[in-house]
């Protein structure tokens, strides 16, 4: 194993695992959803601009911290394996920033375009270019990543977050608005 990628060991254990539980815990929360909130108004669009992005970001978080765990003999397959994951999350993002345009069901406040949005793009931008200047600075590439990583984690609690308060007291309250 590379030596500098074996002092960064067990954060990306630490990282990689909590993303997994969170997606797992995702799916659970969106089975509840669909229980607990049958008049609450669905929409996929809503849903792939605001609820998949969060198993993407997790998924993605996984990926690279399971990446930067293997043991790898050169420092260029380590910086094309973690690039090529920041590039596909770059172009998802963009993606994602059209998905929250076109859907009708939700009107995004700035906090959703920031972290919907704004900081997922920040964090693939981190990861590409640290990726690319892997092999020149590993030690301020390796910093960058694991910011970029526990980011895109705290994200995805974040935006978790947000979308579980939003079904459980915004539904509730635009109810009790509707009664006379």
């Amino acid at each position: 194993m590379i030596p500098q990628l074996a002092a960064w060991d067990s954060f990306y254990v630490i990282v990689g695992s909590s993303a997994a539980a969170l997606t797992g815990l995702m799916f659970v929360v969106m089975a509840l959803i669909a229980d607990e909130t049958l008049d609450a108004p669905k929409s996929s669009r809503t849903v792939a601009a605001f609820g998949t992005p969060n198993i993407v970001h997790f998924c993605v978080a996984l990926v690279i911290s399971a990446t930067l765990s293997a043991p790898w003999r050169a420092l260029t397959n380590v910086a094309w394996a973690v690039g090529v994951c920041g590039i596909a999350g770059f172009i998802y993002s963009l993606v994602v920033l059209r998905r929250a345009r076109r859907q009708t069901s939700y009107t995004p406040v700035l906090e959703d375009w920031l972290f919907h949005t704004a900081f997922p793009i920040t964090a693939y931008t981190a990861v590409v270019i640290a990726a690319m200047l892997f092999s020149k600075d590993v030690e301020h590439s390796l910093f960058a990543m694991g910011a970029a990583v526990l980011s895109l984690v705290l994200i995805g609690i974040h935006n978790a977050w947000d979308t579980v308060t939003y079904l459980a007291v915004g539904q509730q309250e635009q109810q009790d608005q509707r009664k006379p």
